[in-house]
C-alpha cells in the first residue's frame, strides 16, 4: 500500500441538484482548496494518487460529483472504497434544499433535470432524492441550503472546513491616474484628488514627478490635503473589515488627479504608507509616466 500524506483531506461535495454545491466549491476554493467540478468517480483514484505525489504542494482537494455524471454516478460508491482501502483521508459534504428551490432555479436556467426524462422537473427531483438518500445517510456532514444566504452558506463551510489559523485577508490596492488618460477598469473606489493645489502650475515642480520630494512637500503643505488624508483613512479602516465580512478578497482604491503625475501619486503614496503596517497592501502609479497638461 503506498503511504499516503496524512494532511491531504479531501471534501466530496454532492447532493440535490440546485442546493448550491457550485457556489460551495467556490468557497471552498477561496479556503485554499483544490477544486474540481462535476469529476467521474471512476477517475477518484487517478486524481486522489497525482495529489498525494504533489509533494504537500496539495493538501486540501474538494470535488463535485453529483448525477450530472449519469452512469459514472453509479461508480461512486467504489470510488468512496478506494479511498477508505488506501487511507485517504475525506468527508461527505452533502447539500439539500426544499423542492420550491431547485424547480426556481431550473426554470431560471431553462435546464432540464438530469433525471426528469420526458417528466417534470419535480419528477427528476423526487428521483434525485431517492437515488441519493444513502448517499445522504453516509454524509459527514448535511448542510440545508433552502433559507442560507451566500453569506450564511461560506460560514459554515469556514466553520467545518477551514484548515487551523485560517483568517481571510483582504489585499488592497492603491492606484494613481490621470482623469485624462481614462477611468481603471477595475477600480472599487475612486477619489478625485483635483481640488488640491497643482504643482503644474508651480514652474521648478511641473518637470518632478510626485515621486519627487520637492512635489510632495508642496502637495502636502496644504492643510486641505492633510485633512483629506485624515478622513480618506479612516473611510477605508472603517469598510475593510466589512467587506472582509462580505467575502471580498482583494480591494482597488483609485486616486485620480487630471494627468497623473502629481497630486494623485503624492495621495496615494501617503494613503499606502498610512494603511500598509495593518493591511496586505500595493501601490500602483499608472500615469506617472505619461505626459501631458496636469
Amino acid at each position: 500500500m503506498k503511504q499516503v500524506n496524512s494532511d491531504l483531506r479531501f471534501v466530496i461535495i454532492t447532493g440535490m441538484s440546485g442546493a448550491g454545491k457550485t457556489l460551495a466549491l467556490r468557497h471552498l476554493e477561496d479556503l485554499g482548496y483544490f477544486c474540481v467540478d462535476n469529476l467521474p468517480p471512476a477517475l477518484i483514484s487517478k486524481f486522489a494518487e497525482l495529489c498525494n505525489q504533489s509533494s504537500g504542494t496539495i493538501n486540501r482537494v474538494a470535488v463535485v460529483m453529483d448525477i450530472r455524471g449519469g452512469e459514472f454516478f453509479d461508480s461512486l460508491s467504489e470510488a468512496l472504497l478506494f479511498l477508505k482501502t488506501n487511507n485517504y483521508h475525506y468527508e461527505i459534504l452533502f447539500l439539500e434544499a426544499d423542492e420550491d428551490i431547485p424547480i426556481r432555479r431550473y426554470k431560471e436556467v431553462r435546464r432540464q433535470h438530469p433525471l426528469s426524462g420526458e417528466g417534470s422537473i419535480l419528477q427528476g427531483i423526487t428521483a434525485e432524492r431517492e437515488k441519493l438518500s444513502q448517499l445522504r445517510q453516509r454524509a459527514n456532514l448535511v448542510i440545508d441550503t433552502t433559507s442560507l444566504t451566500p453569506q450564511q452558506l461560506r460560514g459554515k463551510l469556514q466553520e467545518h472546513y477551514a484548515a487551523p489559523g485560517w483568517e481571510q485577508h483582504l489585499s488592497v490596492r492603491v492606484l494613481s491616474f490621470g482623469f485624462k488618460h481614462g477611468l481603471p477598469l477595475d477600480a472599487d473606489l475612486v477619489f478625485d484628488v483635483r481640488f488640491l493645489p497643482n504643482p503644474h502650475y508651480v514652474p521648478e515642480l511641473r518637470p518632478h514627478p510626485g515621486t519627487a520630494e520637492d512635489v510632495q512637500e508642496y502637495v502636502l503643505k496644504w492643510p486641505v490635503a492633510q485633512e483629506f488624508l485624515t478622513r480618506i483613512v479612516d473611510l477605508i479602516e472603517w469598510l475593510i473589515p466589512h467587506y472582509v465580512k462580505e467575502g471580498k478578497h482583494s480591494l482597488v482604491i483609485a486616486i485620480g488627479c487630471t494627468g497623473g503625475r502629481h497630486r494623485s501619486v503624492v495621495i496615494a503614496s501617503q494613503l499606502r504608507d498610512r494603511l500598509q503596517a495593518k493591511h496586505e497592501l500595493y501601490l500602483e502609479h499608472r500615469d506617472i509616466t505619461l505626459g501631458g497638461t496636469e
